[in-house]
């Protein structure tokens, strides 16, 4: 019972987010206005928004195997990629990317947390990206004075935040040292903290790399480029007055909505996020959800087709590998945490 009560406390605030979330969008949004804004949508956008998707992820792949320096083959990083996506969208807490980590890892033979250290990274720069790129849009959306400076001034935080990143990389030995300090009094926080903390300095070593980080950096720049594009023509779809701006504020909205605990996939939030966003900048609630309903089952559809076809040519099932990662050993799990 302490071991259910346990699992309870860490699925249930996502359930009941998404659950509220799906509630207010049944409420207040117009079902017929739906219907007739998905009917009246540009088909050859959203095509063109499938496709450009598929490059998205492609990319995304290279962005990856940069980071792992080379040591997995593109084949067994992008389809593990997929893997990975497909375990985000129909498994809880996250578990594609201790997945992902878990199999190119079996595939490559690489360690376990060598894999989850790139991912981390490639987590933290999509999250600084994802900042500076909705804190850009949104005095464009406001119409703010000045829109431009600020940007650039969200631009040179996001450079002075991987700039101390870079400081950490160079200097790890001290940033142990002075974790160890501050958490000695408490020893869980420090053996939990210690190994995410490996984990994280590891994947920053490519920091001290400047042609490895330069070329990890560009391969970002293009990706994020990618995902804008592609964004911006879901939304032209919809709303043929669309502009960049909208773009990325819709594109930076979805990347927070992503991060807030929800149901696998990030039922409900994903649509009230993009949804919220698009009818702040339009004024029109059934036409923005449309429009997030329809870019995110063109996400499960590419993540669905192309995750299933990868674990099936590997001879895996979804729930064979969700055995496999709870059955992992626990000195394997980063933070030495269980699963459920």
């Amino acid at each position: 019972m302490p071991e259910f009560w346990k699992s309870v406390r860490r699925w249930l605030p996502g359930v009941i987010i998404s659950l509220i979330a799906i509630v207010a969008i049944v409420l207040y949004v117009d079902l017929k206005s739906l219907i007739n804004a998905v009917r009246s949508a540009n088909y050859w956008l959203i095509l063109a928004f499938l496709v450009i998707s598929i490059i998205w992820l492609m990319v995304r792949g290279i962005v990856w195997r940069t980071l792992l320096r080379g040591r997995a083959s593109y084949r067994h990083v992008f389809w593990t990629l997929c893997e990975g996506y497909l375990l985000n969208n129909f498994l809880p807490f996250r578990l594609g990317e201790v997945g992902r980590a878990f199999l190119l890892g079996r595939k490559a033979k690489l360690s376990f947390m060598d894999v989850l250290s790139t991912i981390v990274i490639e987590r933290i720069l999509d999250l600084a990206f994802s900042a500076a790129i909705l804190l850009s849009a949104v005095p464009f959306v406001v119409g703010a004075a000045g829109a431009g400076r600020i940007a650039i001034l969200i631009g040179a935080l996001v450079i002075a935040g991987i700039i101390i990143l870079y400081v950490l990389a160079r200097n790890r030995v001290w940033a142990m040292g002075v974790f160890q300090r501050i958490t000695r009094r408490w020893t869980k926080v420090q053996a939990v903290g210690g190994k995410l903390m490996d984990s994280l300095f590891s994947g920053l070593a490519i920091l001290t790399d400047g042609w490895l980080f330069l070329r990890f950096l560009l391969w970002m720049t293009l990706n994020w480029g990618i995902a804008i594009a592609e964004f911006l023509l879901l939304l032209l779809a919809f709303f043929p007055h669309a502009t960049l701006p909208w773009s990325l504020f819709g594109l930076g909205a979805v990347a927070f909505g992503n991060a807030v605990p929800s149901l696998p996939g990030a039922v409900g939030t994903y649509e009230a996020a993009l949804g919220g966003a698009l009818t702040l900048l339009s004024g029109d609630q059934s036409t923005a959800l449309a429009a997030a309903l329809t870019a995110h089952l063109i996400g499960y559809l590419i993540n669905g087709v192309l995750g299933t076809y990868a674990l099936s040519r590997e001879g895996e099932t979804l729930m064979g590998v969700y055995r496999q990662l709870r059955n992992r050993p626990v000195e394997e799990n980063p933070g030495n945490t269980r699963l459920s």
